[in-house]
């Protein structure tokens, strides 16, 4: 069977194109490994997405798969492991060989993780990957920022003004981020620099009650009740196609209409160059990147 889009990934934006391909009548294939909603569906609540305030992750993330499916998007949960153009038609390799005429990679990007005791048990329960989404959470208390990047560097300053403090946790004894961002940490009066330490293990059973670093060989304790990871991404569409172009960060390059460096394959959401990754930014990729398809299908035809 020939898809006119196959779209790979399951998440916010893949499931917004393909709640926006059904709609312009174009057979719609979706791929997702795992399940549908993406990285959202850790997020206990969620509280930035327009008229949904409160709703949980996985709620949001079973609406967006229920619409794609109820308008005719065929959702099928298997992994792609490449993708290659034979003339006008994409060949997609899963578990089957699926043939589609224009391809939407929305396969997001993975938040690096720590990988220390009580990272895993404790996402969503007060460890948060994304400052933005979990900051009003924490209005009022002490919160650890993981990281010495830009991303963590401005997580710091937007927590600052939320929380009663703000540790920022780095490895190092200078910041990789920009000197503008950390010469206005210095002058916020309750972010503190934890420098040349490394976060060892989180504490806490149902919630986080405190962070244990490593500094200066000996073992300390931040007394927090929030942790914020911001070391960095992994953009996970690269290895599907070797001819895919990818900034020095492995995001995957698009110009303004999404196209990548492939014709006919278009790129929504995080594993795009691009400056904010958030749950509206993904859905706005979602349906441009459909505008874009259907232009350049009807210029095939």
């Amino acid at each position: 069977m020939l898809y006119d889009v196959a779209i790979i990934g399951g998440g916010p934006a893949g499931l917004t194109a393909a709640i926006y391909a059904t709609r312009a009548n174009l057979k719609t294939i979706v791929f997702e490994k795992a399940i549908c909603g993406g990285q959202i569906v850790n997020a206990m609540q969620v509280d930035n997405y327009p008229a949904l305030p409160h709703i949980s992750g996985a709620e949001l993330g079973e609406r967006l798969e229920n619409q794609a499916k109820e308008l005719g998007a065929e959702i099928v949960f298997d992994e792609v492991s490449n993708f290659a153009k034979e003339g006008d038609v994409f060949k997609l390799s899963a578990s089957e060989e699926y043939m589609a005429r224009s391809v939407v990679l929305a396969t997001g990007a993975a938040p690096r993780k720590l990988d220390i005791p009580g990272e895993k048990e404790l996402i969503g329960r007060g460890v948060s990957l994304c400052a933005t989404c979990d900051g009003g959470f924490f209005k009022g208390k002490n919160v650890a920022v993981i990281g010495g990047g830009d991303a963590a560097l401005a997580d710091a300053i937007y927590l600052s003004g939320i929380c009663n403090k703000v540790y920022l946790v780095h490895r190092r004894d200078e910041f990789r981020g920009k000197a503008s961002m950390v010469e206005k940490l210095k002058n916020i009066p309750n972010v503190e620099f934890v420098l040349k330490a490394t976060p060892e293990q989180i504490l806490g059973e149902s919630r986080v009650e405190g962070l244990e670093i490593k500094q200066d060989e000996q073992m300390k304790k931040l007394n927090v009740e929030g942790v914020f990871v911001a070391i960095g991404q992994v953009s996970q569409g690269a290895r599907l196609n070797p001819e895919l172009k990818a900034d020095s960060f492995g995001y995957l390059i698009a110009d303004e209409n999404l196209q990548s460096s492939i014709p006919g394959v278009f790129l929504a959401g995080d594993l795009r160059q691009k400056r904010t990754r958030q749950l509206t930014t993904a859905t706005a990729d979602g349906s441009e990147a459909i505008a874009s398809v259907s232009d350049y299908l009807s210029n095939k035809q």
